[in-house]
């Protein structure tokens, strides 16, 4: 057997040790390449599940003898979710009116902040009696078609009971289940257009009864494991919900 020189025997070993280097680097190098593709193929994805904006005005809408301050912890929360100050709006309207010239006169209040905002679109956020008057515009007004998401906190939308103790006044006569508003705003689909629609109700309510009365059909209703009509106003957590809703 012939043998090999030692130089020889180095000169391979040498070239051995260089093609080791050489593949190891190449599988690194691929290694890391694949990495950073999955790493930039999971930011692409994270992006495209959350089309959150927050740029739509939002209109809140009171309740029975209500006002702007209801809004106070609301408009912080949606604030601290990415809201401008100067996209947050609150209507206020007559409680011992009539709820059909309370939705009118939301409507002329949308389209005073889409002509302000440039916005196409608001979105609205209602409590109790609020969730009348936005159904009314929504539904009989047409309005729905200027509304991106509604969501309702805790809305009389089927009528409550409670509605007894006032109704010497118009807006509780329309509040009481089976009247010919409730009929109006329910009958046929009670979520038209393409508005995104979402409730917030809670069987520890107190106010609306039954409690169940909020709930809209083909709405994503939100079953709050406890709290009392006034409590969502200062809730949070609900608050917080709402406001990634709208920016969904």
């Amino acid at each position: 057997m012939r043998r090999r020189s030692p130089r020889r025997l180095l000169g391979v070993l040498a070239a051995s040790a260089v093609a080791f280097t050489l593949f190891s680097s190449a599988s690194t190098a691929g290694a890391a390449d694949a990495a950073t593709t999955t790493v930039a193929s999971a930011r692409a994805a994270d992006a495209a599940v959350q089309p959150l904006s927050t740029s739509t005005p939002v209109v809140f809408v009171h309740g029975y003898t209500g006002n702007a301050s209801n809004w106070v912890t609301a408009m912080a929360v949606f604030q601290a979710n990415g809201w401008s100050s100067s996209n947050l709006f609150a209507y206020e309207y007559d409680s011992y009116g009539n709820n059909i010239t309370n939705a009118q006169g939301l409507a002329t209040f949308v389209d005073n902040v889409k002509a302000r905002t440039g916005a196409s679109k608001v979105a609205i956020v209602n409590h109790s009696m609020g969730g009348l008057v936005s159904q009314y515009y929504l539904k009989v007004l047409g309005g729905n078609t200027s509304v991106s998401h509604l969501a309702s906190i805790a809305g009389a939308n089927h009528g409550t009971t409670y509605a007894s103790a006032c109704l010497i006044y118009t807006t509780c006569q329309q509040m009481y289940p089976g009247s010919s508003f409730i009929a109006q705003i329910t009958a046929g689909d009670e979520t038209p257009g393409d508005t995104k629609y979402a409730t917030w109700y809670s069987a520890c309510d107190g106010v609306i009864i039954p409690y169940t009365s909020t709930k809209l059909d083909g709405a994503t209703n939100n079953n709050v494991a406890c709290q009392t009509h006034i409590g969502y106003l200062t809730d949070t957590t609900v608050l917080g919900q709402i406001a990634r809703f709208v920016a969904s």
